[in-house]
């Protein structure tokens, strides 16, 4: 029988929750630029948004707990004056309703590689499903490329569906994956994972 791992979240406010992100995107060697803390704190602020981490301990010292995966999601409203939030919007506009509707943007989170399928992000998942319906969102949408597979296998498992293809032409691994998910209290009998959840 397999033994049932409960996974460690912190939930951050604003302020330490964009140091720890600034500290813990060193770890990730795939993203080409990294977020500061600077940039984190003016996309978040003055809107609902939630930044969450898991823990665990380290393999060769058990004793010692470190952030491991991560994910960060905010409002994204009919009307942005942010021009990436603008952007995504006009691009979304033809799938996703954003009029008269509370709809959260899934913007950046991933998992360092020698934690990767342990569940940590799936996790997270589900934890940022449930605030979610906690906080009155009507439907999480996601930005991803084509090349995550690992990442896309996760949001397959938790029922998001692909809205929107965008194709590259010179590298399809490079295309981006829109994908949304309608949230009901429904979805939260599909969760499986056990969460400990702490706020920081």
């Amino acid at each position: 029988m397999t033994e049932s791992v409960e996974y460690n979240i912190r939930q951050y406010g604003l302020q330490q929750g964009a140091l720890e992100i600034q500290y813990i995107e060193e770890y990730f060697g795939e993203f080409p630029r990294r977020k500061t803390s600077a940039e984190v704190i003016g996309r978040l602020d003055g809107r609902d948004h939630q930044i969450l981490m898991a823990e665990a301990p380290l393999p060769t010292d058990p004793s010692t707990v470190v952030p491991v995966s991560y994910k960060v999601a905010h409002e994204v409203r009919a009307e942005e004056d942010e021009p990436k939030l603008a952007d995504l919007v006009a691009r979304l506009n033809d799938c996703v309703r954003f009029r008269d509707r509370k709809i959260l943007y899934s913007w950046i989170g991933a998992t360092r590689r020698d934690w990767r399928g342990q569940g940590h992000f799936r996790a997270l998942s589900e934890e940022q499903e449930a605030w979610a319906l906690d906080n009155g969102f009507d439907e999480i949408v996601v930005k991803t490329k084509n090349k995550f597979y690992a990442m896309r296998g996760v949001l397959d498992n938790l029922e998001f569906d692909v809205i929107k293809y965008e194709v590259n032409a010179e590298d399809n691994r490079e295309s981006k994956v829109y994908l949304s998910k309608r949230l009901a209290r429904a979805v939260l009998d599909r969760h499986r994972s056990k969460r400990a959840v702490v706020q920081q």
